[in-house]
């Protein structure tokens, strides 16, 4: 008999991991989805799908939903898709060090020790798939995006290193750059940046007053969005192939950022990218 395939998906209350996480479950996975708030379980629940609460900056919640699944699936685990994350939006001048700091401790420290915790389950049973939800960003800067540039570029470089360490492992390690999603991140943006940017007596007060009007939907429509199905084409690949890719781009935006990138000189691509809304 067949032992259903298990996968921990991370950041499921909306977006590509919600999608993912549902998409997971009728494929006949069994998924351990996480959130951090309690109002977003019982939609995954009632869905048939195992979720738990998870918080990437605490680490005690790593390990107990680490503790819960090894004691649920009998010390197994297939896969992890690490997709909970946030874009802190800012100038890089007007980022204080402890904005940049939550940035990481979200959208990489978290991400490195929920990795670190599943891979002795991974070796244990000789096989098993971490698929890091990643960015263009991670390939390619974007204005006003430093931090979370950043914190993909790290991704970018922990995973490509991590899988040639796990090289005949049988664990395999991909990365998926997807380019612009519909999803609540744009929304999220907006709150970070309000948050924890002084925009007032920012020397780029009025391009942030620019780029608020495109994150709240009063700009122009970014007609490159795809839907978080393209993202769980990809992920299915991953997850199944018997040699998965080391990167996934996804969007049109995405294919182009990545194709520039290896064309052009650098210092052309950069005054390119420069003018991208």
């Amino acid at each position: 008999m067949t032992q259903t395939r298990s996968i921990i998906v991370t950041g499921c209350s909306s977006g590509i991991g919600a999608y993912c996480a549902r998409a997971l479950k009728a494929d006949g996975w069994r998924v351990f989805a996480t959130v951090r708030k309690p109002q977003d379980l019982h939609a995954l629940e009632g869905d048939g799908i195992e979720a738990f609460l998870m918080d990437y900056t605490r680490h005690d919640t790593i390990d107990a939903l680490v503790c819960d699944v090894r004691q649920r699936t009998g010390g197994r685990l297939d896969a992890l898709f690490n997709n909970g994350a946030y874009g802190q939006p800012g100038a890089v001048e007007d980022l204080s060090t402890d904005v940049l700091r939550l940035q990481f401790e979200t959208n990489v420290f978290g991400w490195h020790e929920l990795t670190r915790q599943v891979i002795p389950l991974m070796r244990a049973q000789g096989h098993g798939r971490i698929v890091q939800c990643s960015s263009i960003l991670g390939l390619v800067p974007y204005r006003y995006r430093g931090a979370y540039n950043a914190s993909k570029h790290a991704i970018e470089g922990l995973n490509v290193t991590l899988r040639m360490e796990l090289d005949g492992s049988g664990i395999f390690v991909s990365l998926i750059e997807p380019g612009p999603i519909a999803s609540r991140f744009t929304a999220n943006a907006l709150a970070a940046v309000r948050d924890h940017i002084d925009i007032e007596n920012s020397a780029h007060a009025a391009e942030y007053t620019r780029q608020l009007a495109r994150l709240d939907g009063s700009g122009p429509v970014n007609r490159n969005k795809l839907g978080p199905e393209a993202v769980y084409t990809v992920l299915s690949h991953a997850l199944t192939a018997k040699r998965p890719r080391p990167h996934y781009l996804v969007t049109k935006p995405a294919k182009q950022g990545a194709l520039l990138k290896r064309l052009l000189p650098a210092d052309l691509l950069y005054r390119l990218l420069r003018k991208l809304d």
